[in-house]
């Protein structure tokens, strides 16, 4: 990553915190209560939480609390496609602070091992 994308990206970081009505500590709080949340739902076929794992595409934290989040799957045809959103719906409502959360699937761009963290490629062997 350049300086520049770092710089540009820092700076879309600020624009979106300043222009939030919620304070910078508590969108700081909030961010780091659900990331704790999603590391609590796991792919029951691989042994890695779905955020190491880069399920996780965009979560949105908007004035009134409510989250937005768009995750993917390992696979289209995974067989708890049904239930992983309702598990990572469940999990990120039980932050305290946070009204309401809706999780939308996505599968563009499609999942690839690439998204995962070091975290999880450790943990899978996965070099």
């Amino acid at each position: 990553m350049t300086e520049e994308t770092t710089m540009a990206e820092d700076t879309q970081e600020a624009d979106a915190t300043s222009a939030s009505g919620l304070p910078a500590e508590e969108i700081a709080r909030l961010t780091d209560d659900i990331v704790a949340a999603l590391k609590t739902v796991y792919d029951p076929e691989i042994p890695v939480d779905i955020f190491e794992l880069g399920l996780i595409y965009k979560v949105d934290i908007e004035d009134d609390r409510s989250v937005a989040i768009d995750m993917t799957l390992t696979a289209p045809g995974c067989p708890v496609a049904g239930e992983m959103p309702i598990w990572v719906q469940n999990a990120v409502a039980a932050v305290p602070g946070i009204s309401h959360v809706d999780v939308s699937m996505v599968f563009d761009p499609p999942w690839d091992p690439s998204r995962m963290s070091d975290e999880a490629r450790v943990a899978l062997d996965f070099f």
